[in-house]
């Protein structure tokens, strides 16, 4: 595509002139609730609202490409200034701060698209901030698109476009228009990330790079990161909130000094006169500044990562290059550059976030919200107290401590903990003992007067007249606090608990069994069990290890944790069982003849070793794999034929360097055997065990569990054997049933409220496992719903898959003219739910596929949320396996790469997470 285009015209002739020049806040990249994870208040009235609460003039409507959000905004926005638009009369909104706050938002038409292409044999993948003067010129946008890709499904199109062809089609639409490549560190999808950009903004746009006047930095990075690359100079660097919510207007966003219309402030972009810079986070904050490998918790600093060869430290994997470090490998100056004769910038918090420092307290919580409304209808707009209201002020109509909280955060004094690979780092102003001494003499006090602080209040579980509920027949044992060893009556930290689970939290002198029902708080009585432990009971926070079966279940574990008790969280041991084997391996890396940098084998390397080494015929080497892990960890049930194999397995995987998954458990439970001084160091380190989801272990984990536990020690174990589905893999639900003899003197206390499910759910579930001989009392659901659960008997799985599909199309009256004609519909019913409304839950992974294919077949839109690698999915398989095998699609090559092209296009579509 190549098309003559005006490259010099800054606005038409005909333009209307500036009017009066101001000063005003300008957010131009937001969402709609058109887009995918957003909120459904991402409209325009709510959009408008929250722009006034933060003090911005003009904000991006985001989505225009979007047919019915489009749509919406035909009908409810009218032209105001040159270029931008504002509300309908009657639609103003008129819950808004009653101070500074007396112009209407004006709108700017704005829309992020992505695209996905090839180009100099890499995958790219770049975001694009587009702004058009009018609804004419988004249509001419709109109109190529459309024929390129779905613009229906998402508010942010995904297309496989060239950035500089797409740039060359904005351009043809309107020589008025703004591209401005979106966040662009961004490791995935950006214009310069360390994953699919570019090095400089003139390769990813080529010939047509003259026209981009501006660049959008991101979260993760500042001004200051942006100046050390010289050919960034010649770009306005500008800032957004990419809020996916009202609430997060202005979290970033630019400041203009020019008439409020869409002309002046291109202008002042493109010249960089009458732009008055940014407002910012602190980059550390930003969920991509430093590197590291979520899923480990790893967070690396890029001399670190350098140090390591770019390798997580846990599990050998590359780690996510974040910003900082990415800044660093294209820069040509040092840190440090002057700010002369630079837009200015200024770092803030949100407000939000301070008042909830201040109170201990979540953001989102009622508290904040009611302190965030009050000061600002006595203050002004948020970014107005952030940014310029006098301290004295505050301090005299909120609070000194706010006041202090402002100073701190106007002067960068703050504590910073910076983000990585997906996780949104943390910036606080106060240290957390601070906070304590100011907490006893009250906080925002002056607030307080008209925000009343919440209490906590003990509430009785309602009973429905025909599920009557004994309220202590969960506990088996005494329950006086002499008899459960109490700690604290009075503790704040328990006063959220129900009775059974504070009677679990408080134990402590010996074993203790929790069963915990579905929706009974397990994780919630779990680490407040843990938290009451470090705080009120004296154990040592380096003591306390809690266990668990997955990584996601380790970092809730976490995140729990760090909530409850958030200055003491990060020594608080939590694992899973194979980390934690892990872990021990690495201190003890000579005692098991093992190198220092030993190296994790994971399924796919264990098979390939089968094959390359070993001479395994491909289709037979995941069977290898179990039989010889089936022997390894049980040689008197397993086949004895396998021996010689595995013994080579295990010969060439140690020449290799590496150890497997079973190894992170065998060899410690092996090394702790064996060296008595060895297992009496970890019980003296480990004096409080935690161990989750018990339902599930197996005869070897349990052996862990128990060299690391001294006879009588606490250890606690929590689960629910109604919810054991690992036996396939080993698991023995047995042997939670026989806790109190693996661990002599054990307590037993039952969790029986479900805060989760309803009474009719929890009802049928009961009547499924009644026939068990041990089954647990049917434990009392706190809340009800309307409905009735069907149960459906299917011949296979594909027949379950069509059998859904059909319910889906019943329920939503037909989706497509083939509901219809097919049967499947009368059309009779429908008209309420929309495709939201659904939820297709599965236990395990194995049985999405038969769903997927199904609902894709139907052409049902889904969301696929899943943790398997696109290239092991039966669908990307037969995908790369037509693409192969059709001679039409040219060579082979060519054929591959656009198969790759189409399997990277889906794995970035949320529906194929």
């Amino acid at each position: 595509m190549r098309r003559a285009i005006d490259r010099g015209r800054a606005a038409p002739d005909n333009a209307p002139t500036a009017g009066t020049t101001v000063r005003f806040y300008a957010d131009l990249h937001v969402h709609s609730k058109y887009s995918r994870a957003t909120s459904r208040d991402c409209d325009l009235e709510h959009l408008a609202l929250w722009a006034r609460r933060k003090g911005i003039a003009v904000v991006g409507t985001g989505d225009f490409t979007h047919p019915a959000w489009r749509q919406e905004i035909a009908d409810k926005l009218v032209p105001a200034e040159p270029g931008l638009f504002r509300l309908r009369p009657g639609l103003e909104p008129t819950d808004a701060p009653t101070a500074d706050c007396d112009q209407p938002t004006r709108f700017m038409l704005t829309v992020e698209i992505s695209t996905i292409y090839k180009r100099d044999q890499r995958t790219r993948k770049v975001h694009h901030l587009i702004c058009m003067p009018d609804l004419e010129a988004a249509q001419r946008l709109v109109d190529p698109l459309s024929r390129i890709g779905n613009l229906h499904s998402d508010g942010r199109p995904i297309l496989g476009l060239d950035s500089r062809d797409l740039l060359e089609i904005v351009l043809a639409a309107s020589p008025d228009a703004l591209l401005i490549p979106a966040h662009i560190w961004t490791p995935w999808f950006s214009a310069l990330g360390s994953k699919s950009g570019f090095d400089s903004i003139a390769e990813c746009y080529r010939d047509l790079a003259d026209h981009i006047a501006a660049v959008e930095t991101g979260l993760s990075s500042d001004p200051p990161m942006n100046w050390r690359l010289s050919a960034l100079d010649r770009y306005r660097l500008i800032s957004s909130s990419d809020a996916h919510s009202p609430q997060k207007l202005g979290r970033e966003c630019c400041v203009f000094e020019c008439a409020r219309d869409y002309f002046a402030m291109r202008q002042a972009l493109a010249s960089g006169a009458d732009y008055g810079g940014t407002v910012e986070f602190f980059p550390e904050e930003g969920k991509y500044h430093l590197d590291g490998h979520r899923a480990c918790g790893t967070r690396l600093e890029p001399a670190e990562t350098r140090r390591l060869d770019g390798r997580c430290p846990v599990c050998g994997k590359p780690v996510t290059v974040g910003v900082l470090h990415r800044v660093e490998s294209l820069a040509d100056r040092p840190d440090g550059v002057s700010a002369q004769g630079r837009a200015p910038y200024r770092s803030l918090i949100p407000l939000g976030e301070v008042l909830a420092e201040i109170e201990g307290v979540g953001a989102g919580s009622q508290r904040v919200g009611q302190l965030y409304r009050r000061a600002i209808d006595r203050l002004g707009p948020e970014l107005l107290v952030l940014e310029q209201v006098a301290l004295d002020q505050v301090a005299r109509v909120a609070s000194p401590l706010l006041a202090e909280a402002l100073a701190r955060m106007r002067r960068g004094q703050v504590l910073r903990e910076a983000g990585y690979d997906g996780e949104y780092g943390a910036i606080r102003l106060f240290e957390p003992n601070e906070l304590a001494t100011e907490r006893r003499g009250g906080l925002l006090f002056a607030l307080d007067d008209a925000v009343p602080r919440a209490r906590p209040r003990r509430r009785r579980a309602p009973v429905a007249a025909d599920s009557p509920e004994p309220e202590d027949a969960a506990v088996t044992e005494p329950t006086s606090a002499a008899g459960r060893g109490q700690l604290d009556p009075g503790s704040p930290l328990l006063a959220g608990l129900d009775p059974e689970q504070r009677a679990a939290a408080e134990h402590r002198g010996g074993p203790l069994l929790i069963v915990a029902g579905p929706g009974s708080g397990k994780t919630r009585t779990l680490t407040h069990r843990l938290a009451h432990l470090v705080t009120a009971g004296g154990a040592a926070l380096e003591s306390c290890l809690a266990i668990t079966f997955t990584r996601r279940a380790a970092a809730e574990l976490g995140e729990r944790l760090a909530q409850l008790v958030p200055d003491r969280a990060p020594r608080i041991a939590v694992h899973t069982f194979h980390s934690l084997g892990l872990s021990l391996l690495r201190e003890q890396h000579a005692a098991a003849g093992l190198d220092a940098d030993l190296r994790v084998a994971d399924p796919a390397a264990q098979r390939r070793l089968l094959i390359e080494r070993l001479g395994v015929a491909p289709a037979q080497a995941e069977r290898a794999r179990e039989r010889i892990s089936a022997y390894r960890r049980d040689r008197a049930t397993a086949e004895a034929e396998v021996a010689p194999l595995a013994s080579d397995y295990l010969r060439e995987l140690r020449a290799e360097r590496q150890v497997d998954f079973d190894d992170l458990l065998l060899l410690p439970v092996e090394l702790l055997e064996r060296d008595s001084a060895l297992r009496e160091r970890y019980r003296e380190r480990y004096r409080h065990l935690a161990i989750d989801e018990y339902q599930d272990i197996d005869p070897l984990q349990l052996r862990l569990v128990q060299l690391l536990a001294a006879p009588g020690g606490d250890v606690c174990a929590i689960g629910d054997p109604d919810q054991a589905i690992y036996g396939f893999r080993g698991a023995d639900v047995t042997l939670f049933d026989r806790f109190a003899d693996d661990f002599p003197g054990a307590r037993t206390v039952r969790l029986q409220r479900s805060y989760r499910h309803a009474r009719r759910l929890l009802s049928a579930a009961g009547q499924v496992i009644a026939g068990r001989p041990d089954a647990a009392p049917t434990i009392a659901a706190q809340r009800d719903c309307a409905g009735r659960i069907e149960i459906h008997a299917a011949a296979s799985e594909r027949a379950e898959a069509e059998y859904v599909v059909q319910c889906l199309e019943e329920m939503l009256g037909g989706h497509s003219f083939f509901s219809l004609d097919s049967g499947r519909s009368d059309g009779s019913a429908g008209g309420e739910l929309t495709f939201g409304d659904f939820a297709v839950l599965y236990r395990i992974e194995a049985q999405a596929d038969a769903l997927v294919e199904a609902l894709a077949r139907s052409g049902i839109p889904f969301q696929r949320h899943s943790h398997r690698r696109l290239c092991e999915r039966p669908a990307a398989q037969r995908l790369l396996e037509a693409a192969l095998q059709d001679p039409s699609a040219g060579s082979v090559s060519a054929r591959l790469a656009a198969a790759v092209d189409r399997l990277v296009a889906a794995a970035s579509d949320p529906a194929e997470r």
